[in-house]
């Protein structure tokens, strides 16, 4: 497994905008076969930083995400919302085990 944590810094009056841009992509993201997770968190005191944690099942799959639709869609909406260029940092997993990351079939509706 692969993990990425994205952080991503945005205009302060864009914060809703990338939000909601964000939650599009991630509930699309998770219907990908080779995305386990796709959490999208912000930080509690400068609500301008987010950090999405992308959980993929091969080192393969960040590839094809990038090659999908909504990703693209989404890139190019958000990249004017940017304050800063974001960046992304690669983790393997160590715990839990693979099967202890997936997210219920629930949430990927």
């Amino acid at each position: 497994m692969l993990i990425v944590h994205v952080f991503v810094h945005v205009k302060p009056d864009s914060v809703d905008a990338f939000e909601a841009a964000t939650r599009e992509n991630a509930r699309n993201s998770v219907r990908e076969e080779g995305v386990v997770r796709f959490d999208v968190v912000q930080q509690e005191d400068d609500p301008t930083r987010f950090v999405l944690m992308e959980i993929y099942r091969t080192p393969e799959d960040p590839g094809r995400h990038k090659a999908t639709a909504h990703y693209a869609a989404w890139r190019d909406a958000v990249e004017p919302m940017m304050a800063e260029p974001r960046r992304s940092v690669r983790y393997r997993a160590r715990f839990p085990a693979p099967a202890g990351w997936e997210l219920p079939e629930a949430l990927t509706r």
